[in-house]
């Protein structure tokens, strides 16, 4: 990061993360173009996963009492808890396996092709688009009710979202509806996957990137961390009750306009 930049990009990009981890846009994008057009260094290309978890806690922060009584559900042995916990980590396999077996790949190819990146907005902008618009028909409106092949074809597409710009919450949430899901149960259930698959990218990026994170880095680090969460927390707070009423149009649309604006500011059209 250039030396004049001090701490402020690392804090507005923790803020867009916060922002965007949650919707249907693609957070890595929005933090890789506009970290590359303010010039941001970022060894390792690990800041953007790093902050993820920080969106994650949020999680944790607010629905701590349901995550506990889950817990001592699972424990005491309680069917609904044990078919949630594995449908989980069942929807959170794939992208795991992936995302180890092609971390080179896209880390050091796709996390530097501004044009894949603002192309995957732009097409998953019109995906999102045409499935609000869609007159589907919801058999599974209960997150701990879902059936285990359903959660396993949601990881599924959650696995697209390794790809920067296909954003994993629009991913699940798209599949999820196509799969038979309503809107608010669609956007809480990608809460609940984020928890391990963002957790194991955390440790996995920490591990494989530990000797160029330098203590300059880890602090804008800890600065996108910590706006990640305080930020993440209010979107949780209110996303699913926004969904319910209005869907998904307006992510589509602004997806859409950063992709197009991607385009043009990196010079890859006109």
């Amino acid at each position: 990061m250039a030396a004049d930049q001090g701490i402020f990009v690392p804090l507005i990009l923790g803020i867009v993360e916060g922002l965007t981890e949650f919707l249907p846009v693609s957070s890595t994008a929005h933090i890789l173009l506009l970290g590359d057009w303010l010039g941001f260094e970022n060894p390792g290309q690990s800041f953007e996963v790093l902050i993820q978890l920080g969106a994650i806690l949020a999680i944790v922060t607010i629905y701590f009492k349901k995550l506990l009584d889950l817990f001592l559900d699972a424990l005491r042995g309680k069917p609904y808890a044990l078919r949630f916990a594995g449908g989980v980590l069942l929807a959170s396999f794939p992208a795991a396996l992936a995302g180890v077996l092609m971390h080179g790949y896209i880390k050091t190819v796709l996390y530097n092709a501004p044009l894949v990146i603002s192309s995957m907005l732009i097409t998953g902008g019109i995906i999102l688009l045409i499935v609000d618009r869609m007159k589907l028909e919801p058999k599974y409106t209960d997150i701990y009710e879902f059936p285990l092949p359903l959660c396993f074809g949601i990881g599924i597409f959650q696995m697209l979202a390794l790809v920067p710009g296909v954003s994993r919450s629009g991913a699940t949430i798209v599949g999820s509806m196509l799969m038979g899901t309503d809107k608010r149960s669609a956007a809480e259930f990608t809460f609940f996957i984020a928890l391990p698959i963002m957790t194991g990218a955390f440790g996995y990026d920490l591990y494989k990137n530990i000797d160029v994170i330098t203590l300059d880095a880890g602090l804008n680090i800890a600065v996108g961390f910590a706006a990640a969460f305080i930020v993440g927390a209010v979107v949780v707070r209110y996303l699913l009750d926004f969904v319910s009423k209005y869907g998904f149009a307006l992510f589509g649309w602004w997806r859409i306009i950063v992709g197009v604006v991607g385009l043009f500011a990196f010079g890859l059209v006109g």
